[in-house]
């Protein structure tokens, strides 16, 4: 089947990939075709008129019309999209499309020989740099990246820790704090939770970087832009360091839940965020529910952990009579063949039995919290 293009409707295309590789010339396609082969999660489009007679074998898009028309459906669908076309022609197609650097697609180009690969859109958080080095590797070119932080070999701010799964509280204050960053002002980094080895680079972290144990001692510092990393809700004072400053959420807490048989979805979710209120931890850094595997399939609590995009663990009776328990319960015993739940199951996940909150029995929901350790 081959695609047509019309202006004001979204082109019939078929997703099987995350990225979606585009050429429009001879050369183009020859090169195109060969990076498909390296690339398993992507889809290849080309124009009709440079048919090669296997394109339903290999799941190949042919299309006929303006390369432009193409382009909406593309954005709509790719996490990445790599484009065998000229730069200028590339950025004047894309221009109506861009929305917003959190949602627009990375746009990685590349010259008609394939001997430069180009980071063009959302080089950080759209991944376009990642998939310029891997699209240089794959077809032996050179990657051309020109982000600061990266030619700098410093902290990249919006993505720093989201290889561990770190999300930042709010972004207003992401761009003047990079600028901070690539323009070697002073930088405090305060951490109190999460994984240490965040630094990327193969050279020593620049002096303008400095690391602190508090947010105190940072304040007294007057740094000019602050990274602060940490599970807890700032007090009024400490708040202050966010005057320019990115407050980024690690996923450390664990959360050991037990429930009655068909407790609702919302009552356990309303102690889950009361309790983390009480603490004043933030919910964004839950990283995993644990529990029994007699609750592996209770609807509520389900539908908590499916809701949040939480890890969810439960183990055996045997495995969480294995810890060390604050109460024991015969109770317990005699309905689930386990001294207790909620404790014992977020003792087993972190390794170690030192928790912020050792058991809460709240309605039909038991609840136990434990932070896991430094990296």
């Amino acid at each position: 089947m081959i695609i047509q293009l019309q202006e004001k409707e979204l082109a019939p295309i078929q997703q099987n990939g995350a990225y979606a590789i585009v050429a429009i010339t001879k050369h183009g396609v020859e090169l195109a075709r060969n990076l498909h082969t390296k690339f398993s999660h992507a889809d290849l489009y080309y124009m009709s008129k440079f048919e090669r007679g296997d394109e339903e074998q290999k799941q190949i898009q042919l299309f006929e019309g303006s390369v432009r028309l193409l382009l909406p459906a593309l954005f709509n669908a790719y996490q990445g999209i790599i484009l065998i076309i000229s730069l200028g022609a590339v950025v004047r197609m894309i221009a109506p499309l861009l929305k917003d650097k959190k949602t627009d697609p990375g746009i990685v180009v590349i010259d008609d020989k394939g001997e430069n690969v180009i980071s063009v859109l959302s080089g950080h958080i759209g991944g376009a740099n990642e998939l310029t080095r891997e699209v240089a590797a794959a077809i032996g070119a050179r990657p051309i990246i020109t982000t600061a932080s990266d030619v700098q070999k410093t902290i990249p701010v919006d993505l720093f820790g989201r290889r561990f799964g770190w999300q930042w509280e709010s972004g207003e204050k992401l761009t003047p704090v990079s600028a901070s960053v690539v323009n070697e002002e002073q930088v405090a980094v305060i951490q109190e939770s999460g994984e240490r080895d965040w630094w990327m680079h193969d050279t020593p972290m620049p002096s303008t970087i400095q690391l602190y144990s508090s947010i105190e001692a940072a304040l007294e510092a007057k740094p000019h832009a602050a990274l602060v990393v940490t599970h807890r809700h700032l007090t009024e004072d400490e708040s202050a360091i966010l005057h320019n400053g990115v407050l980024y959420r690690p996923k450390v807490i664990v959360l050991g839940i037990g429930c009655n048989r068909g407790t609702a979805a919302e009552e356990i979710e309303s102690v889950i965020l009361d309790t983390l209120d009480e603490l004043q931890f933030s919910i964004k850094s839950v990283k995993t529910v644990c529990t029994i595997d007699l609750k592996k399939d209770e609807e509520g609590l389900l539908a908590v952990v499916e809701k949040y995009s939480w890890d969810f663990q439960y183990y055996t009776p045997e495995e969480l009579n294995e810890m060390e328990i604050s109460a024991p319960s015969d109770t317990v015993f005699k309905f689930t063949g386990a001294y207790g739940v909620s404790e014992p199951a977020v003792k087993r996940y972190l390794g170690h039995n030192h928790l912020e909150l050792v058991k809460k029995k709240s309605g039909n929901v038991t609840l136990s919290i434990g932070l896991l350790q430094d990296f």
